[in-house]
């Protein structure tokens, strides 16, 4: 059975949905199939970064929980050029496209008890190795239903005080969910920081593993939304370190 893999940060800019995107690439370039589902409720970016036109995706999930379409054709396959060819492949599934449309659905009553469902089905139907979802930043309801809905439940956070207390709140909230899996990563560590000394006190701080201690990049810093970092920098540090973490995945 394919695992749910979500992805979850406390503070915006952390750098979550670029790591979430470029790990997907480096699983399906390894062959599996992948799928990519944006959950985020503020800003929504997967399209953006795979480069998928917004005029392309008729259909989302939030219309397959409404009924209007089968959750398949919420799906869009979005896998690079330069990873075709090897047996794996990426889809691409919006809860929607439009920033803060979720807030004002819960308003109206959607029913959150069937994303949990049409994550399921959507792994299902496309015969998913892993399904990686985009749950944006902060703690809400629908945060909250896509990590309950998960096997893996990913934390990125940067070195902030704040973002050390913000994280430590997710993951008590995580295990009180039951999440199987509890990794952490963290980003944007500066070059003058020992690494192993990071990872070592950031694992006795939460209780749980941390998966990775990522480099600060300027040239992920540099880049528009649009576009794969592994792709155009495939011997950069951060480069090897998201592959570490794919393996662990």
């Amino acid at each position: 059975m394919a695992k749910i893999v979500s992805f979850n940060a406390f503070l915006r800019g952390t750098g979550r949905s670029h790591l979430m995107a470029n790990l997907a690439t480096l699983l399906a370039a390894a062959g599996k199939r992948v799928g990519v589902a944006d959950l985020d409720d503020s800003a929504p970016t997967q399209y953006l970064i795979f480069g998928l036109p917004e005029a392309a995706m008729a259909f989302t999930l939030a219309d397959s929980m409404a009924g209007r379409c089968r959750v398949e054709q919420a799906a869009y396959e979005v896998t690079p050029q330069e990873v075709q060819g090897g047996g794996g492949g990426i889809f691409l599934a919006p809860l929607n496209i439009e920033p803060g449309w979720a807030p004002r659905a819960l308003r109206k009553g959607m029913d959150l008890d069937r994303l949990g469902d049409t994550l399921r089905d959507l792994r299902q139907i496309l015969a998913l190795d892993y399904l990686l979802t985009d749950s944006g930043s902060g703690i809400n309801e629908l945060s909250l239903t896509a990590l309950a809905a998960s096997d893996i439940a990913v934390f990125v956070l940067r070195l902030d005080k704040h973002d050390y207390q913000g994280t430590a709140v997710t993951i008590d909230l995580a295990r009180k969910l039951e999440v199987p899996s509890l990794l952490l990563i963290v980003n944007m560590a500066a070059a003058s920081f020992d690494r192993a000394e990071v990872r070592a006190k950031v694992a006795g701080t939460y209780g749980c593993e941390v998966a990775g201690v990522l480099p600060y990049s300027d040239q992920m810093m540099a880049r528009e939304e649009a576009g794969l970092f592994v792709l155009d920098y495939p011997a950069h540090p951060l480069t090897a370190g998201l592959c570490e973490i794919a393996d662990r995945i």
